[in-house]
């Protein structure tokens, strides 16, 4: 038994079947035997929804999703399109003409110099990423769009686990003062993007909002709602094409992925923090933790809120700094 052979179709052969009953009867036949699917078995799944967890699956719910890494790489190639798309448009319209830079920090510069630019590009190119897979995923059958992605109410999963938003909101801004002791003394390298954000106060402001207001939901939504049960369904297929029990393979999926989710939410933050090994190390173990959040309680929703309080207290340190030393030049070290 494994995740791929699950798929329940018409096995030829069955006890007192005709040709011609089980040609007319396939739904019949979908219910009654299972057999091993040849080709793409979650593609198979979005076709068929009524064959996707028979009973005695071994996947949780939050893991039953109807896309496959199929759909990752036209998302990939999607995210890259558009956000070349986006910075042009912005470059376009906010550059002045027969603007020459002498090299890439001066680009920057000017970049971070203009708040829309250097945040709403970024805000219109993430709204982008949740448009497409609105339209590819809400379009799947029996599948609602918020829900597939795994939001769903907090202790749905088991009645002991906190059913009211403030111990995960606590719990972040707990980690994010962890990570502040843990970089007190890491430094930013010199010329990081950050840190030229940090150098102009339009642009901090702006980038603060959107770190509260926009981005938990939007990296989420992709991190822990699309990218995590793909990965670990994925991986629980690899362990189970392996001889490895069922349930022990889902066990194995669920932990590379959240290993595997955390290191790359750890690494798309990587340019921004000047490629810093000790600062983007510990944002991919902030990403482990949220991912293990996410697949302890089932929802996406506490991930959501514990990404909410680590960058809500973030934001907060920022500001204070700020007006403690009346508008800083360097970006405080627990980023």
């Amino acid at each position: 038994m494994s995740l791929v052979d699950e798929n329940p179709l018409d096995s030829p052969g069955e006890p007192g079947e005709s040709e011609a009953s089980a040609a007319g009867s396939s739904e019949s036949c979908l219910s009654e035997s299972p057999a091993t699917l040849a080709g793409d078995p979650i593609s198979y799944v979005a076709a068929h929804p009524e064959a996707a967890h028979p009973p005695g699956s071994n996947l949780p719910e939050d893991l039953r999703i109807s896309w496959s890494w199929v759909h990752l790489v036209v998302f990939g190639l999607f995210g890259f399109i558009s956000l070349v798309v986006v910075q042009l448009t912005f470059s376009v319209y906010y550059m002045p003409a027969r603007q020459h830079f002498a090299n890439k920090h001066e680009l920057e510069q000017f970049v971070f110099s203009k708040p829309l630019f250097a945040v709403g590009s970024m805000v219109v190119w993430e709204a982008s990423l949740l448009f497409f897979l609105y339209v590819t995923v809400a379009l799947l059958p029996n599948a609602p769009f918020w829900r597939s992605l795994g939001w769903r109410p907090l202790g749905a999963r088991d009645p002991r686990e906190p059913r009211k938003p403030w111990p995960y909101l606590f719990l972040g801004c707990a980690l994010s003062i962890g990570v502040f002791i843990v970089n007190a003394k890491t430094s930013t390298p010199e010329n990081a993007p950050i840190e030229e954000l940090f150098r102009h106060r339009g642009t901090m402001f702006l980038f603060m909002a959107m770190a509260v207001l926009f981005a938990p939901l939007v990296e989420e939504t992709l991190f822990r709602g699309y990218l995590y049960p793909l990965l670990a369904r994925l991986t629980s297929s690899v362990a189970s094409a392996f001889g490895v029990g069922p349930s022990v393979a889902v066990r194995r999926g669920v932990w590379t992925s959240i290993v595997v989710t955390g290191a790359i939410f750890g690494l798309v933050h990587g340019y921004q923090l000047g490629w810093s090994v000790g600062l983007v190390v510990t944002l991919m173990a902030v990403g482990m933790v949220f991912t293990y959040v996410r697949a302890r309680t089932g929802t996406v929703y506490a991930s959501y809120l514990l990404h909410l309080g680590y960058n809500s207290t973030i934001a907060l340190f920022t500001l204070i700094g700020f007006v403690a030393t009346k508008g800083f030049t360097k970006m405080p070290p627990h980023h």
